[in-house]
């Protein structure tokens, strides 16, 4: 059951994101030749007006073929002839950044939707409190390092030399729970500020716990008319925390905690076992993390593509081929040793 979970987690984000390309291409007139789910060899296809769509074997990532996107669009569609006003290539820069867009928009929303209709099942929403120290753990390294009741954490400093400076509790726990070096927090207190050395103690889920408790939460009732409202917020906060992580992984911190596909696979089969709601909120959750992801300037990315249009739309004329090959297969490469890294990662843990 949990590579069943797994397949139909990866296949409901990808089909969302191929989609939004999919209707944007369609809504300017570009021909599309196929929309594809997963890679690898074919596993079943129908044609359907121009698009042929098509199951594919490895159920990680998909393609939507769009002519003019490849140079040899003759050769692996020889009986059809395409204009070029429906291929990518001939319709206009804004157009082809909308299309390109449009997955990671896609993404978005079915996060969006899914975290707004969790909070309407759960009929309540819990709003992030500030991060004052409220309790603090019987012996545990908080009580060990000084903290008091009614500290209001400034910011925390990490020994790679990573800084957070919190708004809010969740800011903290989002790092501290996966960093197990000394921290050394800046607390005010009476009107000064005391910094104190911590570090977090392993627990048996292998996460790291300081032992410091954040104030009650103001709990609002949700609705239909306000669910969206919440929804919303709650998914510009993860947004914040990702891209935080993502700062800290470009910046060579953290890497240790990336996780690929067998993490991934790890992760929804735990949650599929708790339940129907954490499993649509790891759905939120990944999908959120794609569109992310994708706006990355690599050239193999949305937002990589959307970077080339732009320099193709200022110097007035398309980018050399060979440089454009070339971006494009080193980008490739990152890729993949990024994912052959986070997968050797994820194998590591099992074992540890």
């Amino acid at each position: 059951m949990g590579v069943i979970y797994f397949i139909l987690v990866l296949s409901v984000i990808i089909v969302i994101h191929e989609c939004g390309h999919l209707l944007a291409a369609k809504a300017f007139g570009v021909y599309c030749y196929e929309f594809s789910l997963g890679m690898g060899p074919k596993i079943f296809s129908f044609q359907k007006k121009e698009t042929k769509y098509t199951l594919r074997l490895i159920p990680i990532g998909g393609y939507v073929a769009m002519a003019g996107e490849q140079e040899d669009d003759m050769e692996l569609y020889p009986d059809i002839n395409v204009p070029k006003n429906r291929s990518i290539k001939g319709i206009s820069y804004w157009k082809r950044i909308v299309i390109m867009i449009a997955g990671v928009v896609m993404n978005f929303v079915l996060c969006w939707v899914i975290i707004s209709g969790i909070l309407i099942q759960n009929g309540e929403y819990a709003l992030s409190p500030k991060p004052i120290v409220n309790t603090i753990v019987e012996n545990s390294p908080a009580a060990s390092a000084g903290f008091e009741t009614g500290d209001l954490i400034k910011k925390v400093v990490f020994a790679d030399g990573t800084v957070i400076k919190p708004k809010e509790f969740t800011d903290l726990s989002t790092f501290t729970m996966s960093y197990g070096d000394e921290m050394t927090y800046t607390v005010e207190r009476d009107g000064q500020l005391i910094d104190i050395k911590v570090k977090g103690q392993a627990t048996e889920d292998g996460i790291y716990m300081v032992g410091i408790g954040a104030p009650a939460s103001e709990v609002v009732k949700i609705n239909l008319l306000n669910a969206g409202k919440y929804g919303f917020d709650y998914m510009v906060d993860m947004t914040g925390s990702i891209f935080k992580s993502l700062t800290r992984l470009v910046q060579g911190n953290g890497l240790d905690q990336l996780s690929g596909p067998v993490g991934i696979y790890q992760v929804t089969a735990q949650q599929a076992s708790l339940g129907l709601s954490n499993l649509l909120l790891l759905i939120a959750l990944l999908s959120l993390n794609v569109g992310i992801f994708n706006l990355l300037p690599l050239p193999v990315l949305d937002g990589g593509r959307i970077i080339l249009t732009l320099v193709e739309m200022i110097i007035g004329k398309p980018l050399n081929k060979k440089f454009e090959l070339g971006i494009m297969t080193a980008s490739m490469v990152l890729l993949f040793g990024l994912m052959i890294f986070a997968t050797w990662q994820d194998i590591v843990r099992i074992f540890n």
